[in-house]
């Protein structure tokens, strides 16, 4: 089974919906990790507007790309600018590539207008992971 990490700043919002995501569209073909240069926390937005699409995320934690350290993968998807200038060298053959998304974590506003930004980002992701590998 290929396996695929899924990185971004904090792990609490773009790379936990697109690890949800890919779980999802690829049900057995990967094995999906999602980790953060700086992790934080799992967004509860981003819990929401997944729930919407029948994808639970409520058990994932934030967790930080060192965790992943020294361990083969087939693919490394950035999914945002940061953390690919920051992302360290995987052992073996992984692709890299990367596709950045808006940070909906870091809109400053009410819960509707977060909400939006958070299922505008998700149904982005959903779009650019369904013909993945790419």
């Amino acid at each position: 089974m290929e396996r695929v990490l899924i990185l971004c700043t904090g792990n609490s919002a773009r790379s936990q919906m697109a690890e949800g995501l890919l779980r999802d569209h690829a049900g057995g073909r990967f094995e999906v990790f999602s980790a953060g240069t700086r992790p934080s926390r799992v967004r509860p937005e981003a819990i929401a507007v997944m729930r919407e699409l029948g994808i639970d995320i409520s058990g994932h934690r934030s967790k930080s790309v060192e965790e992943f350290a020294g361990q083969p993968f087939d693919y490394v998807l950035t999914v945002c600018d940061n953390a690919r200038e920051s992302c360290p060298i995987f052992p073996g053959k992984a692709a890299m590539i990367h596709r950045s998304f808006a940070d909906p974590a870091a809109l400053e506003g009410g819960e509707e207008e977060r909400l939006a930004l958070f299922r505008r980002v998700r149904d982005e992701m959903r779009q650019y992971l369904h013909g993945f590998p790419i």
